[in-house]
């Protein structure tokens, strides 16, 4: 189950937001992730719950934003949307294509609550990890 690597690494960032933003706890995390990575938002969401633990992660909301795959053809040009895998442009029938969408893998933002001494505002922090 490759969704614990990965959520291991999304909780490092976060921490590491966190900390420099000066973020005592995180409350709501938006993570974008392409239908070609292969994974799971079931297992990423249940994954992050229990990796999350005794973080300041812990206890947050994980919104996870699931991009369709995409691509160009490279023959004529067209932009299509690719069902199944199937990378078959319906326009000319060519099968040579670019990958536009479905390889994102990063934290679009996260919102958290200040140190102790700032309780009840909110600072929002935006993070990102490379696909």
């Amino acid at each position: 189950m490759h969704e614990a690597a990965v959520v291991d690494g999304l909780i490092r960032i976060l921490v590491d937001r966190a900390a420099g933003a000066g973020i005592a706890r995180i409350v709501s995390v938006k993570v974008v992730i392409g239908r070609l990575r292969g994974l799971d938002p079931r297992q990423i969401r249940g994954c992050f719950e229990i990796l999350a633990e005794g973080t300041v992660a812990e206890g947050a909301r994980l919104d996870v934003v699931a991009v369709e795959t995409a691509a160009r053809c490279r023959t004529c040009g067209r932009d299509y949307a690719v069902p199944r895998f199937r990378f078959v442009c319906p326009a000319c029938g060519g099968s040579d294509a670019d990958v536009t969408h479905g390889r994102e893998l990063h934290v679009e933002s996260f919102e958290g609550i200040g140190a102790a001494a700032d309780i009840g505002t909110h600072d929002d922090a935006r993070g990102h990890a490379a696909p």
